[in-house]
């Protein structure tokens, strides 16, 4: 209805191709697996679906560090990105996963890299946008939910932070009631009309200002409201 066509890429690492192509994703976080979607992004404008300078990349979980990635990495890919609960840094993510994962923190070891030896260490900070905030050239939004246990507020914070030290803009939702992602649906509709916002500044579609559409929503904007059209009205008394 806004007038964009939506590609969901089944990048290596993604199930029900088999084993062989999951495993295809073992140490290839923002190597291969990012190629994949660049690749995609090629095919589709190659094919005229897309405008090479009006390609935005919008994900969450491992979609958002994607979408960070698609930023750090690729500088000039992407006209701008949204990381919803996206990790920012591989080695405090996984020194942070939930006492529930610790049976799944082998297999995760295997895929990426064990934080606890030098070498582990150092492969993660190489694959983390954090490392390459700097290259940041786009707008990026930001979604994160304060009780998330998996990507850990921490994740956001620390990139938002690290943006803001080389005064590089970004704007950052907050939702103190949510976890890995946007559960009550009054949280949902405030940051897709946030996005929605976002979207049109940076890829020229249309879009229908926010209205009543923060009606009880727990969000708040800790950094950037300015940053999106209309976002700091319909904040109101919540802007910072």
């Amino acid at each position: 209805s806004r007038g964009y066509a939506v590609l969901s890429t089944n990048y290596r690492g993604s199930t029900g191709f088999g084993k062989k192509f999951v495993n295809a994703a073992d140490k290839e976080w923002a190597g291969k697996m990012h190629d994949d979607l660049v690749d995609a992004t090629a095919w589709a404008t190659k094919s005229g679906v897309a405008k090479a300078d009006a390609t935005a990349i919008f994900g969450g979980s491992y979609g958002g560090y994607s979408a960070l990635v698609g930023l750090t990495f690729t500088p000039t890919e992407f006209a701008c990105a949204v990381d919803i609960v996206g990790p920012s840094n591989l080695v405090t993510l996984l020194e942070n996963i939930p006492p529930y994962w610790a049976p799944f923190r082998p297999m995760l070891t295997t895929k990426l890299a064990d934080p606890k030896t030098d070498d582990g260490k150092a492969w993660l900070l190489s694959r983390s946008p954090l490392s390459k905030v700097d290259q940041i050239q786009r707008p990026l939004l930001i979604g994160q939910g304060a009780n998330d246990p998996r990507v850990k507020q921490v994740e956001s914070d620390q990139i938002v932070k690290a943006m803001q030290a080389r005064n590089i803009p970004v704007t950052y939702v907050l939702y103190p009631d949510e976890g890995h992602g946007f559960v009550r649906p009054e949280n949902r509709k405030s940051f897709n009309a946030v996005a929605e916002a976002f979207l049109a500044q940076c890829l020229g579609g249309p879009y229908e200002p926010a209205g009543d559409d923060f009606k009880g929503a727990s969000i708040t904007v800790p950094a950037g409201a300015e940053q999106v059209v209309g976002l700091k009205d319909a904040l109101g008394s919540r802007a910072p």
